[in-house]
């Protein structure tokens, strides 16, 4: 079993390029369904969920190809098996994203109930009832969603939508729907993340009508036919906090490549305010840090909430951040009602923190020492090598795969910047 040895005390300096957003990639790389006509798509990270959607597309018909420079060139010429087997999408939830596109594109799609990190429900009945108010039928047995057109419609058709609850991949399946539907389509209570914005922004380099993406309310006239395109991913903001979290904990100065800090309004604030210095750059974010040992860093309450509210994929990391700043620090958990398995693991390494239900309470100026963890999702493994970087001794972190799922070689990554870390297939002395 692989694990992160992680010899913590290491302040970190330098430089360091923040991949593409996972969160991004993943609609994208589906949305070339929704055209015959060659897709490229540039700075898509080298992940476990890329890779798996990559598998999901050429098992239905799609030609791809994952080139050594993060280029993948996607041709859905013609498509084959308009299915995604749960066989492939068992470990990722995002093989919904398959479901919109299928639709709009040949009217018919089977796509199993999806899986992904064990953090809590995340339904997916509110696609299912905006492609109904579009025009589908729908079922679900046997563990998959069978969407289809009533017999002699060709096409999907505009319908004004509003969902029960703010969705990201909700708001992603719709949008990429109604891109091909006949007449104009309204999504209120639309996601403003900028994983939408991107994906927008692409759709319209291939030729769709859309309007207020990055609001609440986004408006798309159907056309009749997409075409190919060429787009860059937008770079992680989830790993570039996680960076910020990393270098404010150590302590250190570094810039982060690619990072856009106006996608990290809600972090940057708390991190300013626990006493980091924050410099925002045309292409980047400058981080300074005294490090939490300086016992300058004080700690920050806060509450996750959707965009542009601080983000759930950032609590985990935060609250390791919180450990070791002084004080006291309420972190409110509303988004999803499991994602606290990470404090039993951070306790192991010397944190002292209290949760109850969608509340923990962390208090700070924790003095951790290392020991073996292991991650119960892909935000609390980074959790726990942010813990692992400023614990005392070594730390072995497990489960590595939850890791895999969304960061882009980040031993590597860390390691540029003076981390002791490394990836072992033995086990380290903690193991």
């Amino acid at each position: 079993m692989e694990q992160l040895i992680i010899r913590g005390g290491q302040r970190l300096n330098g430089e360091v390029t923040i991949s593409g957003a996972k969160n991004a990639a993943l609609p994208l790389l589906c949305a070339a369904l929704l055209t015959d006509e060659p897709v490229t798509l540039h700075n898509v990270p080298r992940l476990h969920d890329v890779q798996t959607m990559l598998a999901l597309l050429h098992h239905m018909g799609v030609a791809t190809r994952h080139d050594a420079g993060n280029t993948a060139h996607l041709h859905a010429g013609r498509l084959g098996e308009p299915e995604a087997p749960y066989a492939l999408v068992r470990s990722m939830r995002a093989s919904i994203l398959a479901l919109g596109p299928l639709m709009a594109r040949i009217g018919y799609a089977k796509v199993a109930l999806p899986g992904g990190c064990a953090i809590g429900s995340r339904p997916v009945d509110q696609h299912i009832r905006g492609l109904q108010a579009m025009g589908a039928e729908t079922v679900v047995e046997h563990g998959n969603i069978i969407a289809t057109l009533p017999r002699g419609v060709q096409r999907l058709r505009g319908a004004r939508i509003t969902t029960d609850m703010v969705t990201v991949t909700g708001t992603e399946n719709l949008l990429m729907a109604a891109a091909l539907a006949e007449g104009e389509t309204i999504l209120a209570n639309a996601a403003q993340e900028p994983e939408i914005v991107d994906l927008a922004e692409m759709l319209i380099a291939m030729g769709a009508q859309i309007e207020g993406h990055g609001t609440g309310r986004i408006r798309i006239q159907g056309v009749a036919r997409l075409h190919g395109c060429e787009h860059s991913v937008v770079a992680d903001r989830i790993e570039a906090g996680t960076f910020l979290c990393a270098v404010a904990a150590t302590g250190g100065e570094v810039l982060l490549h690619k990072a856009r800090g106006k996608h990290l309004g809600a972090v940057l604030e708390k991190l300013r305010d626990m006493g980091v210095g924050i410099e925002c750059l045309d292409d980047g974010i400058r981080i300074s840090s005294p490090g939490a040992a300086s016992g300058q860093l004080q700690a920050q309450s806060f509450r996750t909430t959707e965009y542009p509210g601080f983000p759930t994929d950032m609590q985990a990391q935060f609250m390791a951040l919180n450990c070791v700043a002084q004080g006291t620090s309420t972190i409110t958990e509303t988004i999803f009602e499991n994602r606290f398995m990470h404090v039993g693991e951070l306790q192991r390494l010397g944190a002292h923190i209290q949760a109850d239900g969608k509340v923990a309470v962390v208090e700070g100026g924790s003095r951790l020492s290392g020991a073996a963890v292991n991650s119960t999702d892909l935000r609390a493994s980074a959790s726990l090598v942010i813990a692992g970087l400023v614990a005392e001794g070594e730390t072995c972190v497990g489960e590595l795969h939850h890791l895999d799922r969304g960061y882009d070689d980040i031993e590597s990554k860390l390691r540029g910047l003076g981390a002791d870390i490394r990836r072992s297939s033995h086990g380290g002395h903690c193991a």
